[in-house]
């Protein structure tokens, strides 16, 4: 079986996964409560912003931190959308527990080790 065979077959495994199957129903689920769809959306994009400008070497002053922080809280206390953000947050670890597993079977650079390691 050829590598792109076996990186199918994982993928088929990824959608088929009970992390992946509660993902898309909580997604699907909070699509349908617009109101909170688009609080989530506004937060994301807000979250975004910030970390952009983060990025691009400017300080966030406080005052908008914790505007983010305060929206965050009163998000996760909607069923809803804390139930979605549950689920998305198992599958992207699932996601990314196979992705560091495949990074070190070929040798990849990992968070763990210093980033200088292979500078001459």
């Amino acid at each position: 079986m050829s590598v792109y065979d076996k990186a199918y077959e994982l993928a088929q495994a990824l959608i088929n996964s009970p992390e992946y199957l509660h993902y898309m129903a909580c997604k699907e689920k909070l699509e349908k409560d617009l109101a909170s769809y688009s609080m989530l959306q506004h937060f994301r994009r807000q979250q975004w912003e910030v970390q952009m400008f983060r990025l691009l070497g400017h300080e966030v002053n406080e005052e908008v931190t914790q505007e983010l922080e305060q929206l965050y809280a009163y998000l996760s206390a909607e069923p809803v959308i804390n139930e979605y953000l549950t689920a998305e947050y198992q599958f992207s670890r699932m996601v990314s527990t196979v992705q560091k597993i495949l990074s070190e079977a070929i040798g990849f650079w990992t968070v763990d080790e210093p980033c200088d390691k292979n500078i001459n």
